[in-house]
């Protein structure tokens, strides 16, 4: 069902808003509409121009409260807004003042791994890296070469030139070392290393000692900064740790502030500048704008006026839809069609009834009904999934129905029908012969569906005030009296009744359909527009002709549609006797329960997706096409009576990982 709508006008003194909407509006749903635009009729009306004080600091809170580490419940206390922001502040300058302190950590951290690096592959050098670095008359040069140039160089550079080369590290790729070369020849000796690729790493002249003890020491600095670094981290998860509660109370307060400053938008302010007064409008659902109407009464301060009438208001009630909590999940397919419109009929529990009746006749089977019943209600249990609700509601309905065909996991000899078995049961017809029992009830099911849904659609044109659709369309009146006539005389005539005389079936046919032909200029003259009467006589009765053969046929087929619910009922049953056959049933022997188990996981899967569509599709094209129109829009509160608490269970800044050497917004 559609929830009733109230409009509504607050208005009170311009300075007091903030206070209104932190101390009523928030108690409530209230989708506000723009007050400009509603008023837009009133003159001297000035939109709202103020700008939000708190919202940086409200990204900031944000920001700090991803920070927590893990996720525990707190309650948070009640602060003022001033003394939110203080406390957002100091957090603010705590962590940026640990930030930069680590960015000096990070940063040496980095230049000490850097050089030790640089020293590591040449440990193998015996000697005081210093007095190397000093020599006069000889050159050195630190470096790597390939593997596969190795054996070049020495073949090549170590018999013909003035160069010795000492290994100190080798790899699967690389052997790192050095060499010596008097300084009258380096340059010609370095142009023939390059030539092998040997690349040449620069030393500087900071290293004391032998490489060995020069790594050493490195490693030494190394562990001894990423240990004040780690303090540091686990200083900064302390601190928010011991502020979780004043951050997260903080942070609730300025979002409840920043929330009901946005209010500011849909205000429009009167002229005056001595007396200035906001004007607030929005739609309320009836109970929630009585006890808001009460409670703002009490208040001298506040104004409150709730229109009864929608037709002095430019904007179109929204639509909050309130089903019951067994047919909720079905929302999901009036929504998918499209919301229904203020005061149109809420096809959620239609389509809660007939999707799960249609499925369950289709599907019927009690074991297979089960599964899908426990499984979607689990779902729905622990995921709030829409769609598992469904399925569970459905499984309910073919668990039902296979009791009434008596099948239990393909099993037809188990327990006895209570009503038929759909491969067997056959009825006698008149000019037809034998046919399927439940091909005669699905037609039979599907006329009396498509005569309520032409009776919701009268009931929706009348409200809508769109007479000529509600008495002239083919699922209008004239409609529901041409397809009740041809019902009443199918079903007599099948049941051996005697049928109305032919003034009376002329009446019944004949009329209706003259009248549908003639929609159009009936509707112009109950409206009574000036003109209508077609122009063109001939052609209007060529189109006229036409349309009737459409619309005939259509009855047809949309009756004929239903078939396919039998259909399928009888098709379940027979592949279910296919997978019994495949397991030995039929043959007397041992049944193969692997093949049984299998078979019905792969029916229920693959014939369940099946016929869930084919229903959805019955729902759309057979239902909601003859009286559903949809395009309503759905009911947005500004804000939720009850709002979730966000946290987080890692140590984060700005979508980063805090590390002590970013100091993220914090530090900026």
């Amino acid at each position: 069902m559609i929830e009733k709508m109230k409009f509504l006008s607050i208005s009170g003194p311009k300075e007091d808003i903030d206070r209104v909407a932190d101390q009523y509006l928030s108690n409530y749903e209230i989708q506000l509409e723009n007050a400009m635009t509603e008023l837009k009729a009133v003159r001297e009306l000035t939109p709202y121009n103020d700008s939000n004080p708190y919202k940086g600091k409200l990204n900031r809170a944000n920001e700090l409260i991803e920070l927590l580490p893990g996720s525990a419940p707190v309650s948070p206390v009640p602060l003022t807004v001033e003394e939110a922001a203080q406390i957002i502040d100091q957090a603010d300058q705590t962590i940026s003042a640990m930030n930069q302190e680590a960015d000096k950590y990070q940063q040496s951290l980095k230049e000490l791994t850097a050089s030790y690096e640089m020293i590591l592959p040449f440990q193998g050098l015996n000697h005081n890296i210093s007095s190397i670095l000093h020599f006069q008359h000889i050159c050195y040069r630190f470096g790597r070469i390939p593997k596969e140039y190795m054996q070049k160089m020495e073949r090549y550079i170590m018999s013909s030139l003035d160069t010795v080369f000492c290994e100190c590290r080798r790899d699967e790729h690389y052997i790192w070392g050095f060499y010596f070369v008097p300084a009258s020849k380096c340059d010609g000796v370095d142009a023939v290393y390059l030539s092998m690729h040997f690349e040449h790493i620069e030393i500087p002249d900071s290293y004391q000692g032998t490489p060995e003890q020069a790594a050493a020491e490195l490693k030494a600095k190394i562990d001894s900064v990423e240990e004040k670094l780690s303090g540091l981290r686990q200083e900064i998860a302390d601190y928010l740790e011991s502020s979780r509660r004043d951050l997260i109370s903080a942070r609730d307060k300025l979002s409840s502030f920043t929330t009901n400053f946005d209010v500011r938008r849909y205000a429009a302010c009167t002229g005056e500048e001595n007396h200035p007064f906001y004007i607030l409008c929005g739609w309320m659902t009836e109970p929630d704008a009585e006890a808001l109407r009460r409670e703002l009464k009490k208040d001298p301060q506040v104004n409150c006026i709730v229109d009864d009438s929608h037709d002095r208001v430019t904007s179109k009630p929204p639509t909050k839809l309130k089903n019951p909590k067994l047919i909720r999940p079905f929302e999901m397919y009036t929504r998918m069609y499209g919301l229904p419109a203020y005061g149109e009929f809420d096809p959620t529990l239609l389509v809660a009834i007939t999707y799960s009746f249609f499925f369950g006749f289709m599907f019927g089977d009690v074991g297979q009904g089960l599964l899908l019943l426990i499984g979607g209600f689990l779902l729905y249990r622990y995921k709030k999934m829409n769609l598992a609700g469904i399925i569970a509601c459905c499984g309910a309905f073919s668990t039902l129905f296979g009791f009434l065909f008596g099948s239990i996991f393909g099993f037809e000899d188990v327990i006895e029908p209570l009503w038929l078995r759909p491969v067997d049961a056959m009825t006698q017809l008149p000019f037809i012969g034998n046919l399927n029992t439940v091909f005669v009830v699905t037609i039979a099911i599907g006329m009396g569906v498509i005569l309520l849904t032409m009776v919701l659609n009268i009931i929706n044109m009348l409200r809508a005030r769109q007479r000529g659709e509600a008495w002239f369309d083919t699922n209008g009146v004239a409609g529901l009296v041409f397809y009740g006539a041809l019902v009443a005389t199918i079903v007599l005539f099948m049941t051996g009744n005697p049928v109305p005389g032919a003034a009376v079936l002329v009446i019944m046919f004949v009329i209706p359909l003259i009248i549908i032909a003639c929609k159009e200029p009936l509707t112009a003259l109950i409206e009574k527009k000036p003109e209508h009467m077609p122009k063109q006589k001939v052609m209007f009765v060529v189109q006229a002709v036409f349309e009737l053969i459409e619309v005939l046929l259509s009855y047809f087929f949309n009756t004929l549609s239903f078939v396919r619910v039998g259909a399928f009922a009888v098709s379940h049953a027979a592949m279910m006797q296919v997978v019994m056959m495949l397991a030995g049933a039929e043959d007397g022997g041992s049944l193969n329960l692997i093949v049984v188990i299998f078979g019905n996981l792969f029916v229920c899967g693959m014939e369940g997706l099946i016929v869930g569509i084919q229903v959805l599709r019955l729902e759309y094209y057979e239902l909601f096409s003859r009286f559903y129109h949809g395009g309503g829009r759905e009911f947005t509160p500004y804000r939720k009576k009850n709002s979730n608490t966000r946290g987080s269970d890692a140590l984060r800044l700005s979508g980063r990982e805090l590390m002590p050497g970013k100091s993220g917004a914090a530090g900026k």
